[in-house]
Order: structure tokens, then C-alpha cells, then sequence
């Protein structure tokens, strides 16, 4: 076709459209392109509800928030929100009665160590019957409590930001590192002994810190903008804290039968722009093991991060194996494990608020070093975990508490609770109306029922001085079994089965009860309303 040619068609073209157009209004010549493009936003952003949440969760959140549009139907359920909050704080008076809301006039000088006595005595008796919560065993009086107390008393002072004048709390956390990664692999072959690390005050920020370092080394090494991560439901919400924070799109996939991380489906969302997917060693709900080794080898095989999650099984596993438990793989001795979180202040017996973020190579350390390097007015300014001052005292007392234990003490106490754990499971089995959600790998011990409402045996466990964990998907509740436990185990399992026995014999939640809420929220299928039952719970309870 020659230029003229063209030319004469581009004209017939330009006078059929014109004439086809000029029978509309230019108002709705104008609009019709943006109304498109608005119509084109609203189904892209429905696709990528449907694809991250699924059809039916996106379409029950869709029919909700229509719903309450409606005259009078969102004032309905807000009041039946509110019934569910109110039968739960039936006969409770508000906790501030009382409170502090300024300075007083006068200060109360050494008096204020009888209004700490005072306040801490209306705390739960927690000595026995908590859910983790404490892992030391015996009185706080004594024993191992009154050594790491100690410690911490005699570095209260100290700050390790100030390096220079604080060395022996620097070298106490460096230790503290150093041995935490030789119990997890560091010397192992596979590791390359090249694990580095920091202290940190918990397992959210251990997680955050390595979420973060695998961005910002993804970015780097593979040149990722719009980074993602994968993870099991079953995997810590601190994950999703850290999407949060750091800007990361977070998909959660379900576990398989046995309620491990399921690779297959994990894989299935890997893409270009995947910097991390995450096991436990164990996960919290359910105390199992994910398949750290697969994990391992699908992240060698697609060039990203895997961050293990070992907060709970940090301090048991490793011991656990050399008393010859059948412990899978877990730690930096798999191929592809990038990173590590480890709270020293669970199983470690280490004061709260100290845990370890540990890193395979330098290149992911060096992301945290940098975290908050800046030069600002003051001067050069450097610190290497979310905190800038951070309590010595902490650091000391996780140092005493691992140099007092050694590993035959580690090693006694993890076989004292494992075998609290198993003598657990028995009871549970012995109980017709129970069953244990998956195989428990360590110390955490989940259960539901077909036959009862769990959370009103739950609420009976309360009654008689127990703290346990409720879980949902499906409906459980859990004990995480620490020292405490050891001497009341055979309490715990007649408890259990009485309690079961009474829910049985006369089901029904107590005013007061949890059940109400737990219930609420299994049956909900708006999980954002979940969310705002949940707040509305919280802001009423204190």
C-alpha cells in the first residue's frame, strides 16, 4: 500500500468515526475513557483480592460492606457485636479504676518497692498452670530466677550502644551469638561457619530483622522493587507485622494434612519477585515441624531467602536430637536456611525480652548493620537492630543463663519436659470426646473435639487456674509445656479430663467466658468484622 493509499483510508476512518460519535454527547465523549479505566481498576484490584484471599472470602467481604450501607443494618450489628463483648465482661469492673494519671506531688521514695508488691500481687498465679508464658522452673525467689535476676541487676545500668564504654556487655552479646550459632549448625559443613547475628528484644523483632535484611539483600543481588514473601498460616503473625512495616506483599498459603508447611503450594507462588518463604521449628499452634529440608531445596532452586523460625525450638531441638528423639532437619546445617530467629527468653531460661537474629553469610548481615547508619548533626550514628538503646542488663542475664546451664543442664531440662509433653498426649488420648491436631515434634501439645465445645473446656481449665492457648482452623486449644509443669502434670491431665466430663454433662458458655468470642469468631465468615469484634474486646477489657 503506497502513502496516498494510507492517507485516503486514514480519512474514511476519521469521517466513520465522526459521524458514528457525533450522534453522543461530548460529556459523555469525555467521561466514558475515565469511567473505563475506573472500571478497569476496580476489577484489577477484585482479581488480586480473589487471587490473595480467594473467591468466596473477597465475595462475603464485598456482600458485608455493601450490606452496611444499607439504613439501619450496620447499627444492628454493631449491637450484636457488642452483646457478645458485654456477656464476656459480665460482672468485670473496669481495670482502671484507680490508675496513676499523673505524677504524684510528692514522690513515694523507697516506699514505691510496697506498691510493687502490692500491684504484683493481684497478678495470675501463674506458678504451674500457664501456657509457656514461664519457662524457668521452681520459685522466682530462688534458684535460677534469683541468678539471671542478679545479673540483670548488675548490668541495669548498662547500654551496649555506647560500645566503648559498655565492652563487657558487648562481649556478653557476641557470646551470647556465638553460642546460640554453634547449637544450630554454624559449625556444620553446610553453613560455612559464616553465621552472624544480633540480639534482639523478641521474636517479632528477630523476624522483623530478617524479613528486612532479605529484602534489602534481594534488592541488591536480584534487583527486586515490589518484593513478596511466602508463608504457612500456620507461620507467626509477626510475618505479617513486617509486610506491614517493610512494604512487602504477603501470601499465605494453607498447610497440608499433617499441618506442615506444604511445599507444593508454596511453590506455586514463587515468582520473580519472591525475596523470602518461612518454616517453623516448630510452629506455635500445633508444636509441628515444617519440612525445613524441602523448603531448603526450593529455595536453592529459585535463588531466594528461607528464614526458619525457631523462637520456640531453639533451645529444646538441638538437645532434644541428642537424646535421640527423632528430630527432622531444622537448622543453618540445611542447604538454602538463610536465616534464623531464636528467643533465648523461652526455652533458653534468659530473662524477657532477649532473643537472636541469626544470618548465614555477611552480605545479609551487612543489611542490618546498615539499618541505622546516619550522619547526622550529632555525628556518625550506628545501631544494628530496630531498638538504638538497648537494656545491658538483658544481655547479661542471657549470658549467666546460658553460661550457669551449660549443655548438660540444657540437656536435663529438655529431657524432663519432653517427657512432659508425652505423658500429655496419653491423657489426651485416654479421653474419647479429644483428639491431637497433627504429631506434636517438641513440647507444645494442640487439641480439639467433635464432641464438646473446646472453648468451653477451656473456660473450665480456667476456672480451676489454668492459662492455655485457644487456636482456630480448625478449633483447639494448646499447651506450650515448660519446667513449671513438670510436677503438676498428673493435675493438668485429671483437670483436662473433669473438665471435658462438666462441659459434657452441661454445655454452654459461663458469662465471662472466652468461649463467646472464640465461638463469634469461628463462625464469622467476615474476617474483617473478626478484626473489629476483636478491638472492640480490647478497648472494652481495660
Amino acid at each position: 500500500m503506497d502513502f496516498s493509499s494510507a492517507k485516503s483510508s486514514l480519512i474514511r476512518f476519521r469521517a466513520s468515526a465522526n459521524s458514528f460519535l457525533s450522534q453522543y454527547e461530548p460529556v459523555i465523549l469525555l467521561l466514558a475513557p475515565l469511567l473505563t479505566l475506573l472500571v478497569a481498576r476496580v476489577l484489577q484490584s477484585f482479581l488480586d483480592a480473589v487471587r490473595e484471599k480467594g473467591f468466596k472470602q473477597t465475595f462475603v467481604a464485598f456482600f458485608m460492606s455493601s450490606i452496611k450501607l444499607v439504613p439501619g443494618v450496620n447499627k444492628y450489628i454493631e449491637a450484636e457485636k457488642q452483646k457478645v463483648v458485654d456477656k464476656m465482661q459480665s460482672g468485670v469492673k473496669s481495670k482502671r479504676e484507680g490508675w496513676w494519671t499523673e505524677l504524684p506531688r510528692a514522690g513515694l521514695g523507697v516506699g514505691v518497692i510496697e506498691k510493687l508488691k502490692e500491684e504484683k500481687g493481684k497478678d495470675v498465679v501463674w506458678q504451674g498452670k500457664c501456657s509457656g508464658t514461664v519457662y524457668i522452673g521452681g520459685s522466682e525467689a530462688e534458684g535460677h530466677f534469683s541468678l539471671i535476676n542478679e545479673a540483670c541487676s548488675m548490668f541495669a545500668h548498662t547500654n551496649p550502644l555506647h560500645l566503648d564504654i559498655f565492652q563487657s556487655v558487648a562481649r556478653f552479646e557476641a557470646e551470647v551469638i556465638a553460642m546460640t550459632a554453634a547449637l544450630l549448625g554454624n559449625k556444620e559443613k553446610a553453613s560455612g561457619g559464616q553465621v552472624c547475628g544480633n540480639m534482639t528484644s523478641g521474636g517479632t523483632e528477630s523476624i522483623l530483622l530478617a524479613v528486612k535484611s532479605s529484602r534489602d539483600y534481594m534488592r541488591n543481588k536480584r534487583g527486586i522493587t515490589r518484593p513478596e514473601m511466602i508463608i504457612p498460616v500456620s507461620a507467626h503473625s509477626a510475618y505479617d507485622k513486617a509486610a506491614q512495616y517493610f512494604n512487602i506483599k504477603l501470601w499465605r498459603v494453607p498447610v497440608d494434612k499433617e499441618f506442615r508447611a506444604d511445599v507444593k503450594a508454596i511453590k506455586k507462588y514463587i515468582n520473580r519477585n519472591t525475596i523470602l518463604i518461612v518454616g517453623s521449628a516448630p510452629g506455635f499452634p500445633h508444636g509441628i515441624i515444617d519440612p525445613i529440608q524441602e523448603l531448603g531445596e526450593l529455595a536453592l532452586s529459585h535463588g531466594t531467602c528461607l528464614h526458619v523460625d525457631l523462637c520456640l525450638g531453639g533451645f529444646v531441638l538441638p538437645f532434644a536430637k541428642k537424646l535421640g528423639y527423632p528430630i527432622p532437619p531444622f537448622d543453618f546445617s540445611v542447604q538454602g536456611v538463610t536465616s534464623i530467629s531464636v528467643d533465648v527468653h523461652k526455652y533458653g531460661l534468659a530473662p524477657k525480652g532477649t532473643s537472636v537474629v541469626g544470618l548465614e553469610n555477611y552480605p545479609l548481615f551487612y543489611e542490618i548493620r546498615i539499618l541505622n547508619l546516619t550522619e547526622w548533626s550529632g555525628g556518625l550514628y550506628v545501631s544494628p537492630t530496630v531498638a538504638g538503646s538497648r537494656p545491658g542488663g538483658l544481655i547479661a542475664g542471657a549470658w549467666a543463663a546460658l553460661m550457669s546451664l551449660g549443655q548438660e543442664g540444657y540437656l536435663e531440662n529438655t529431657k524432663a519436659i519432653m517427657e512432659v509433653s508425652e505423658s500429655i498426649q496419653k491423657g489426651i488420648k485416654e479421653i474419647p470426646e479429644l483428639f491431637i491436631i497433627g504429631r506434636p515434634d517438641m513440647t507444645i501439645v494442640a487439641f480439639g473435639s467433635d464432641v464438646v465445645d473446646i472453648f468451653e473446656v477451656n473456660d473450665i481449665m480456667s476456672s480451676k487456674g489454668w492459662h492455655l492457648n485457644p487456636l482456630q482452623r480448625p478449633n483447639s486449644i494448646h499447651i506450650c509445656v515448660t519446667l513449671q509443669h513438670v510436677a503438676v502434670v498428673d493435675v493438668f491431665r485429671r483437670d483436662l479430663r473433669e473438665s471435658v466430663e462438666t462441659v459434657k454433662q452441661n454445655p454452654g458458655p459461663a458469662n465471662g467466658s472466652l468461649a463467646p468470642i472464640y465461638g463469634a469468631a469461628g463462625r464469622m465468615p467476615d474476617r474483617g468484622m473478626v478484626n473489629e469484634l476483636l478491638v472492640n474486646y480490647m478497648d472494652s477489657t481495660c
